[in-house]
């Protein structure tokens, strides 16, 4: 096709703004972001989005986009993001996106599944039992019922979570199930980018980047955001051990420690996630 979309994917803290911007200036394009978080205005810290040179560098979509107190889901993003591109393919014949979102990534790239309505009585009763008993009981009830999804999904996510499992139990299919309906067609080629690094390295970088952002004010941040707290996008790694320290449930040096282990198991559900793209680039 004579329109390339660029993919660049990868977990966090690989590196992919910086890849992406490079790549940016060599086609000209600008950067459209396939990133669940960093397109909410308020979350300008814990979400580890571009920084002020980065955006200065090329133009962004998706960044700071829309309010933390708006619901913003997949469904939305696909047709936001494909809305985006039709309009800049009349200008470019390459563009750039890039994320760590898998399910962000999948919509664009394939349009989502057909999954079933929600079972609201089920899924009340789930989110209680994950209140009362704990997310990673249901996690693990999860893991057996549907590996595969426990593997791919951010066991962080109460929603997801919750979703994945009341799919599960109330059609008796595995939610991952679902995902194999027939792709769709998109008027234009996609190349999809996998950054990679030494397991060690990334985690090393995770680590000082969970540190800067404490020095940056994250608990301050988190801190403004408590009236949005049963919000969707703040049930994630960063943002809700912030608000069981600020709850006075643990220390602050275990929040950081906590918010550098759930980052480094939520970057191994990305790696498996993105494991079947065929590009891998290694830095």
């Amino acid at each position: 096709m004579d329109k390339q979309l660029i993919l660049v994917l990868g977990p966090t803290a690989v590196g992919k703004t910086d890849y992406a911007i490079e790549l940016a200036r060599k086609y000209s394009s600008p950067v459209i972001s396939c990133d669940s978080r960093q397109i909410f205005t308020e979350m300008r810290i814990g979400t580890a989005p571009p920084s002020e040179d980065q955006l200065r560098q090329v133009r962004h979509y998706f960044i700071f986009s829309n309010s933390v107190s708006e619901y913003y889901s997949a469904g939305r993003y696909e047709v936001e993001a494909m809305a985006l591109l039709t309009r800049l393919f009349k200008e470019h014949d390459r563009l750039v996106m890039a994320g760590g979102s898998g399910l962000y990534a999948d919509a664009l790239c394939y349009g989502l599944d057909d999954f079933p309505p929600a079972d609201q009585e089920l899924r009340k009763k789930l989110t209680d039992r994950a209140l009362n008993e704990g997310l990673e009981v249901l996690a693990r009830e999860l893991k057996e019922a549907d590996p595969e999804s426990w593997a791919s999904i951010d066991l962080s996510n109460r929603q997801r979570v919750v979703r994945a499992l009341e799919v599960t139990l109330s059609t008796g299919r595995k939610f991952s199930s679902f995902k194999s309906s027939p792709r769709k067609s998109r008027p234009f080629g996609i190349e999809r980018l996998c950054l990679t690094l030494p397991r060690e390295e990334l985690y090393r970088r995770i680590n000082m980047r969970t540190e800067k952002m404490f020095e940056a004010g994250l608990v301050d941040e988190v801190r403004s955001l408590a009236p949005y707290r049963n919000m969707p996008a703040l049930r994630t790694v960063g943002y809700r051990e912030v608000f069981d320290y600020l709850d006075g449930h643990i220390s602050l040096d275990e929040t950081i420690a906590l918010v550098q282990r759930n980052t480094r198991h939520y970057a191994k559900r990305q790696i498996t996630w993105f494991a079947p793209v065929e590009k891998k680039i290694s830095l």
